[in-house]
């Protein structure tokens, strides 16, 4: 069920359309496992090495060679299964599910169709506004990975690079619950947000480390609700297939493109073929790859090599016990207890690495300050830094928190707290060594001040006369007091003295 301070989004209405249509969305994602060595070998994961170097003789499909389970991919998947408040069965089986490709050595991949190691479970994906999708997760199932063809080295030859072969991979397959494209662009990044912060996949789509099968079809006006009633699939149309999509913005393309395909074929008499499709985001569209297939296609039989997976409860509940506080519950603490805004608490609990980041910062300080710091001057800096990581930062949660604790006790104004900020992000450095050093600290004797400020009076007495008229007129003053003293004039005593000697 929903939380019920969210609502649940209204289905999108193609437009330009003879009728009304709704979207009909899943997605088969593909996560791989965060794991040193691949399902059923040793072999390294290691992105980026030299074609064919990471290959044991199991991956190559050499004869006599028998897989052997990985235990930690198996605890990756119960870990993800368990972030996404699913069932953990302690029952699962693989089978081989066969198919020739030339870069799956073995001639079948190993995967889970009856007995999948994860069962139902559920994604809320907030879409702002107080407005999120609950998505159900029909399943997770492990599979291993097909290596990669290579096509454009050589005019007349294909090669193969089988590093990839056997990587352990988390097929994460949901129920047509999303309308719209903007739905199942949130839920891959909900998805990868979560399986982050478990540590089970670093969601790097550019590496192919996490890719989705969008499932695609439309239906007129009042159908879905249909379905909802009946879980009746045919209220649904007949859906097609996009593979391997690895980019969030092409996902949203594609589903636009597709739909009206779709819709353009219905409205002219034609019939939708369940197929397999491609999308070219260079010509942007989709085309066929290969008619749909069917379980049966594959002819899907239990794997003789591996037993069957039998977990103990004791040893998914150690498991469960060792989760890191998720995305959601984080952001509602931010929101509860550190009294932070919709959007500060979006933006610090984007990753593990913010939110561990701005905690630092905030520990014993106030949060809204502590944010505002993190959210403006960190981040702006990181993005003028080539849209530097967190992680990488020069300037550590430490240095954040002495500046604020400096700006608390007066000890320097906010603005050479952002000069301070620069110097230790640019230069490195202790904080009060450089403050003393620089002669940062702030002006907190009222006779400079004064001094200044009448300096700056007997300079401009048309300005005096008219702030006597109009006392709003008499932060100029302010500002021309903490521009002769260089930003350093305690700004409270600036203020009390021009008041006192203006009014």
């Amino acid at each position: 069920m929903l939380d019920q301070t969210y609502e649940n989004p209204k289905p999108i209405v193609i437009s330009g359309a003879k009728y009304e249509w709704e979207l009909v969305i899943g997605l088969e994602v593909h996560a791989q496992i965060s794991s040193s060595a691949k399902l059923f070998s040793g072999a390294s994961t290691l992105f980026g090495s030299e074609p064919n170097t990471n290959v044991a003789f199991v991956d190559a499909g050499m004869p006599g060679m028998l897989p052997v389970i990985n235990d930690e991919c198996v605890a990756q998947a119960v870990r993800t299964g368990l972030g996404l408040k699913s069932i953990i069965n302690t029952y699962s089986a693989f089978d081989r599910k066969n198919y020739f490709y030339p870069d799956l050595p073995q001639g079948y991949q190993i995967s889970q169709l009856y007995h999948p190691i994860v069962g139902e479970g559920q994604v809320l994906v907030n879409l702002g506004n107080n407005i999120a999708r609950l998505v159900r997760i029909e399943r997770i199932h492990l599979e291993q990975d097909a290596g990669k063809s290579i096509h454009d080295l050589d005019p007349e030859m294909s090669f193969v690079d089988l590093n990839r072969t056997g990587v352990a991979l988390m097929e994460i397959v949901s129920r047509p619950d999303m309308r719209g494209p903007e739905e199942a662009a949130a839920f891959v990044t909900k998805l990868r947000q979560i399986m982050r912060y478990l540590g089970t996949c670093d969601g790097n789509m550019q590496n192919g480390n996490l890719r989705a099968d969008v499932n695609i079809s439309v239906c007129r006006s009042g159908a879905y609700e249909k379905y909802q009633e009946t879980q009746d699939f045919k209220y649904l149309g007949t859906r097609c297939e996009i593979k391997n999509m690895n980019s969030i913005r092409f996902i949203q393309q594609a589903i636009d493109v597709e739909a009206r395909r779709q819709i353009a074929i219905l409205e002219t008499g034609g019939t939708i073929n369940q197929e397999t499709r491609l999308y070219d985001s260079e010509k942007i569209e989709t085309r066929p790859m290969r008619s749909k297939e069917e379980a049966h296609d594959y002819r899907y039989f239990p794997c003789p090599d591996l037993l069957p997976l039998t977990l103990q409860q004791d040893w998914i509940n150690k498991i469960a016990d060792s989760l890191p506080e998720l995305p959601d519950a984080k952001r509602k603490r931010f929101l509860i207890d550190y009294k932070l805004s919709e959007y500060d608490a979006d933006v610090l609990t984007v990753d593990i690495d913010t939110a561990a980041y701005f905690e630092n910062v905030a520990e014993g300080r106030d949060k809204k300050i502590s944010a505002n710091w993190v959210i403006n001057e960190l981040f702006g800096r990181l993005k003028r830094d080539n849209d530097r990581q967190i992680s990488t930062s020069p300037i550590s949660p430490g240095h954040i928190g002495e500046i604020i604790d400096l700006i608390t006790a007066g000890e320097i104004s906010g603005k050479i707290g952002k000069e301070l900020f620069e110097i230790i992000y640019t230069e490195g450095g202790e904080t009060s060594k450089i403050v003393n050093e620089r002669g940062m600290r702030q002006v907190s004797e009222t006779g400079p001040i004064e001094d200044a400020l009448n300096k700056i009076m007997q300079e401009n007495p048309d300005q005096v006369f008219k702030a006597k008229q109009n006392p709003k007129l008499s932060g100029w003053f302010v500002g021309q007091v903490m521009k002769e003293t260089n930003g350093k004039a305690n700004p409270k005593l600036v203020n009390d003295l021009v008041q006192r000697k203006l009014i």
